[in-house]
């Protein structure tokens, strides 16, 4: 049986954004749930200091789903989704665009035992490749280096493909 997709949005960006809207169609047309948090209040405080207000809205989210959800995160959404998955259950992680440092900020983490997939931009001008494509081979998670930048914008098509693989994977 589908469950719940929470989408997380990055920094400058909404909760209409691209990407987050493209994965949320993905995932309702399998019978997955979905939901979008606007992030824009705790954004106001600037990059370090919205880190954990999003993660506090997020894990709230979480902890109200029926069962655990799958976190979908681009960027800044994609940090706080690795660190809401250390404070409550998540089904996965599907994270683009990965920082995996924000000044004044810990370094990311998440959990291991779930199916993940990081998507990233080889030419990613915020978050260079190396480090998130770093993080992953140190936890054996599964990973897809795109041509572009950070927005892979050109490449929606492609990372909504990846993210009904893991759909797939979660539901199994």
């Amino acid at each position: 049986m589908p469950g719940h997709v929470i989408l997380s949005h990055g920094s400058d960006s909404g909760p209409e954004a691209t990407k987050v809207s493209a994965l949320a169609r993905v995932a309702e047309a399998a019978g997955w749930s979905s939901e979008r948090p606007d992030y824009a209040d705790c954004d106001a405080r600037g990059l370090a200091a919205s880190v954990a207000p999003r993660v506090e809205v997020l894990v709230e989210r979480m902890r109200v789903a029926a069962k655990p959800p799958l976190l979908v995160g681009s960027s800044m959404g994609a940090f706080v989704s690795g660190l809401a998955s250390l404070q409550a259950p998540c089904a996965g992680l599907f994270l683009l665009a990965l920082p995996t440092r924000i000044p004044d900020v810990s370094a990311f983490d998440m959990v291991r035992d779930v199916p993940c997939m990081l998507i990233h931009g080889f030419d990613d001008e915020i978050c260079p490749a190396d480090a998130a494509l770093s993080f992953a081979h140190e936890r054996g998670m599964p990973s897809l280096l795109l041509p572009g930048g950070h927005r892979l914008a050109a490449h929606v098509d492609e990372v909504c493909a990846q993210f009904r693989c893991v759909l797939e994977q979660v539901d199994r």
